[in-house]
């Protein structure tokens, strides 16, 4: 039997949106994506030592490989980059330390990762074989000294995070073999990489941040792709609850 979930999702938050990111390709919730699991029977017992699938090895939880490796890799940031938003507009000064305009985009970048990390665990718990043992558990995060109240921090972090998350997407594209988990993909990192010229048009306004010679090639025009292990180095300083990811390159 076939193993496979389709998402079907609306947010209602999102029906009356006003800012300039609605165009932002929110509809990818909407438009019905596949998530395909392995073809087993119900009762039939995945092993998990199968490194194609994420599950806890040795007593510790590892993304595993290929297609569901990639797409628990994913979740495993939009937790990070939802985290982070979620304490950026909860702050108790935010509405004191950013404009009218900043509020807007920092709350829409909060909208968007929240519906990202709430996609891949609903896709991937009803993708999984075993979803009770081979779901990335929902992680804990630190970020140290930093001061949510402060504009210059925030805008800073918010800039690593969203450059990181465009480079992971473009490098783990090659990963995937799924041509609807790619599609996938596409959609999202567009938004990705619309989050990041946004903050980065935040901090310098008027500028060529927004797309800067740090992250589009000068003379490809293409934006920088990072593989898995040289994101998770950067990413894994925020996140404590421990996983590996032996089988990504």
């Amino acid at each position: 039997m076939k193993n496979e979930v389709k998402i079907h999702e609306v947010n209602p938050l999102l029906s009356d949106r006003r800012s300039f990111l609605k165009i932002s390709g929110l509809t990818l919730v909407s438009t019905g994506l596949l998530l395909a699991g392995c073809s087993h029977d119900d009762n039939e017992d995945m092993p998990i030592d199968d490194t194609s699938l994420p599950g806890i090895r040795n007593g510790v939880f590892d993304l595993g490989s290929g297609d569901f490796g990639v797409l628990t890799y994913a979740y495993a940031l939009e937790q990070l980059e939802a985290d982070f938003y979620t304490k950026v507009v909860n702050a108790s000064s935010f509405n004191s330390v950013f404009n009218e305009i900043e509020r807007q985009v920092l709350t829409d970048l909060y909208h968007h990762e929240v519906i990202h990390r709430d996609f891949f665990k609903a896709a991937l718990s009803g993708a999984l074989p075993k979803p009770s043992t081979q779901l990335l558990p929902s992680l804990a995060f630190n970020y140290g000294s930093m001061n949510f109240n402060s504009r210059t921090e925030v805008l800073a972090t918010a800039k690593a995070l969203e450059d990181t998350g465009v480079a992971a997407y473009n490098g783990a594209g090659k990963l995937i073999k799924s041509a609807d988990y790619l599609v996938l993909a596409g959609k999202i990192v567009s938004v990705e990489a619309r989050h990041a010229s946004a903050i980065r048009s935040l901090i310098n306004p008027n500028s060529k941040d927004f797309a800067g010679d740090d992250v589009v090639n000068a003379t490809t025009g293409l934006d920088v792709a990072k593989d898995p292990s040289k994101i998770l180095a950067v990413a894994g300083g925020f996140i404590t609850t421990p996983f590996t990811a032996k089988y990504l390159p």
